[in-house]
């Protein structure tokens, strides 16, 4: 990359993040989606950069986690905090995570079922409330559907109302398991896909330790 090429970038990434970074950021903790975002920007932004935006932020953050819960490598969340200039002028800077030493958990593992466990909705909510969503996380495969199986992609995107398929349409999901926490919106997403027969996964509860296998049995 030349000289000019350099600055030219880094010119771009300030101006994005002086118009837009901070109310990308603000709206997806929300709750808003991709689509929401774009159109509330008064600051013309381009819906790719805002997809990526909050994406950053949101695995910043750990509401979605590339690496499974419970490992070692896993930081703590980063924040963001507000500052003001000698004009008053507010910006957001990122405080990094940072790693807390936390020893990888020994899951204890189980499968659910519903003639024991209840209502997968009701079950769900149950262990959130226990321990608490934060801590709490859904295994999701959108964006290897995406890549390699797109008629279960296509199934499960019509199994979702328009505002849960909104917020996955909207985030650029890598081609690999992906964790998300189990806040309401997604327990909401993961439920239907469940009574349509379309989710197979794992949810973890890390203060409990335990991985609940959904769906089909796992050998």
């Amino acid at each position: 990359m030349s000289k000019q090429d350099f600055f030219r970038d880094a010119l771009s990434d300030f101006t994005f993040e002086s118009a837009s970074g901070g109310a990308i950021r603000h709206l997806a903790d929300l709750g808003y989606t991709v689509k929401q975002i774009s159109e509330r920007l008064t600051y013309p932004t381009p819906y790719e950069k805002i997809r990526t935006a909050v994406w950053k932020h949101l695995t910043q953050t750990q509401v979605i986690l590339t690496k499974e819960p419970g490992s070692a490598q896993r930081c703590g969340k980063a924040d963001y905090v507000v500052e003001h200039d000698k004009y008053g002028r507010a910006s957001f800077r990122l405080i990094p995570a940072t790693e807390n030493g936390a020893l990888p958990v020994r899951w204890i593992e189980r499968h659910y079922r519903e003639e024991k466990d209840g209502s997968f909705g009701n079950y769900l909510a149950y262990k959130c409330s226990l321990c608490g969503e934060k801590s709490a996380y859904a295994s999701c495969e959108f964006g290897l559907l995406d890549r390699k199986d797109q008629t279960r992609m296509s199934l499960m995107l019509e199994a979702l109302n328009e505002r849960q398929r909104e917020y996955v349409e909207g985030l650029p999901w890598t081609d690999a398991d992906c964790y998300h926490v189990l806040d309401g919106r997604m327990r909401e997403i993961v439920t239907r896909l469940y009574m349509a027969g379309l989710y197979q996964g794992r949810c973890y509860f890390t203060e409990s330790g335990e991985k609940v296998y959904i769906g089909a049995p796992v050998n």
